[in-house]
């Protein structure tokens, strides 16, 4: 499964039946959000928002779950992902031999993934098989087994799934930064869970979790593509409408508390690979078109200062690069790099010193409008696809509760300033809230923190 996917908003303040008469299930409320984009609230709560594209011959369907592993304990840490592989084993109708070819016969594409604040169930069709992909996804949500031999099995697997990433020293150093620099807190568990808390896993421990967090109040679909509006509400309303709603869902009220740490972790591997995290935004935040145009500048693509300075001018590094993570309520801004273990330091002083040029020097209008063009360029380009469509409005929706359209999308960027960048530089860049975590045998210590005392 798919586990890129870093990140919850709950529907509770939907509709609900006082009247103490029994639920219409097909009693719809219809918003025009703006736009092409609808928003359809069902009697059960269940939230369906969809963006219809008349001229594409695909559509993209997401089952949205507002739970990840930041719900989780250090007892059960791991169950998210554990729920979405089971869901692909076996239902009371299809094995997971079935699950797969019922969509791989009609040349669709089904996969998950699993965040920190939510997990997604997906597939991708001809616009004429849509009703295939949600007759699908609704089976293995209501009608799926959990053998306890398919269980034991599967806990297996992921087990290979944890080694295979301890394995690998760049998805490494991201989850030690992340578990130390959130303090401890469920936000830093490893979305995988570890080999430890994966042994405590029972059938009833899904189930239970299941029956808080899978509910229609907690879940929102995102349709986009070609389809016929009236045909989708009448097929969401035909395999959705018999969810049990239970009017509440509960959040992650943990408040994450970003510290400053070093750690290191010595490893007899070819190279060091470091990760630098920074205090970044939450989803929410005013700040985020800002901040995405200011990772753009300093290493989120190949003309960006990380890039052309300490890979292209110095050759320190073959991999660097930077990205902003948030979440419903906070966020980080992590940079990574990977080099020989005697250029650690240097590397990592050379970062320090192209983000302290930025704070004192400013940004030039050159970089600021290459930025600022990029951002567009890139969000424009991944409209062309239905899966990026559809992950955009569901993930906004299911985390935050609002959902913007492509004009107002654009508007937002067109509407940044480069004094906007610079405050939230001054944001992020903050000392005091500055990690590192360093896999390899780089002669270095928490002295390294020192090139970041801005």
């Amino acid at each position: 499964m798919d586990l890129k996917f870093r990140g919850s908003f709950c529907n509770i303040n939907h509709r609900k039946n006082t009247t103490g008469c029994p639920v219409v299930l097909y009693s719809i409320q219809l918003r025009q959000v703006l736009d092409l984009l609808k928003e359809y609230i069902f009697n059960n709560n269940l939230t369906l928002i969809y963006e219809r594209l008349e001229h594409m011959r695909s559509v993209s369907l997401g089952v949205w779950i507002g739970a990840g592993s930041r719900y989780e304990t250090a007892i059960n840490n791991g169950i998210s992902h554990f729920i979405e592989h089971m869901l692909f084993k076996e239902t009371k109708r299809r094995t997971s031999k079935e699950i797969a070819g019922d969509i791989d016969k009609i040349g669709g594409q089904i996969n998950a993934f699993t965040g920190k604040d939510c997990t997604c169930f997906y597939a991708s069709t001809l616009d004429t098989d849509i009703e295939i992909a949600v007759d699908v996804l609704s089976d293995m949500l209501f009608n799926s087994i959990f053998d306890p031999g398919h269980i034991e099995n599967e806990k297996k697997v992921i087990l290979e799934e944890i080694k295979m990433y301890e394995d690998d020293p760049e998805e490494l150093v991201h989850d030690i930064l992340t578990e130390e620099m959130w303090n401890g807190c469920s936000l830093g568990y490893p979305i995988l869970g570890t080999q430890k808390s994966l042994k405590n896993i029972t059938r009833d421990m899904m189930l239970e979790y299941m029956s808080d967090y899978y509910i229609p109040d907690n879940c929102v679909i995102s349709v986009v593509g070609s389809f016929e509006e009236n045909r989708l509400t009448d097929m969401i309303q035909r395999y959705f409408g018999a969810w049990k709603p239970l009017n509440y869902c509960r959040f992650s009220y943990d408040k994450p508390s970003f510290r400053s740490k070093f750690v290191y972790k010595e490893k007899d591997i070819e190279q060091t690979h470091l990760c630098i995290g920074f205090k970044g935004l939450s989803m929410s935040d005013r700040g985020i078109y800002p901040l995405f145009i200011l990772n753009n500048i300093i290493g989120g693509s190949m003309s960006s200062k990380l890039f052309q300075t300490i890979r292209e001018e110095m050759g320190l590094a073959y991999s660097i690069y930077s990205f902003p993570t948030m979440f419903r309520d906070c966020g980080m801004f992590t940079i990574y790099a990977a080099t020989n273990h005697d250029k650690a330091e240097q590397v990592i002083a050379k970062i320090g010193q192209e983000i302290n040029t930025i704070l004192k020097d400013g940004l030039t209008d050159e970089e600021f409008t290459r930025s600022k063009n990029q951002l567009k360029g890139n969000y424009i380009l991944g409209l062309d696809s239905t899966i990026a469509r559809m992950s955009s409005i569901g993930k906004a929706k299911v985390i935050t509760g609002i959902v913007k359209t492509t004009k107002e999308t654009l508007a937002e960027i067109d509407s940044v300033k480069k004094d906007d960048v610079m405050e939230v530089a001054f944001r992020v860049f903050d000392h005091k809230c500055t990690g590192l975590a360093i896999i390899g045998q780089a002669p270095v210590t928490d002295t390294c923190l020192d090139y970041f005392a801005f």
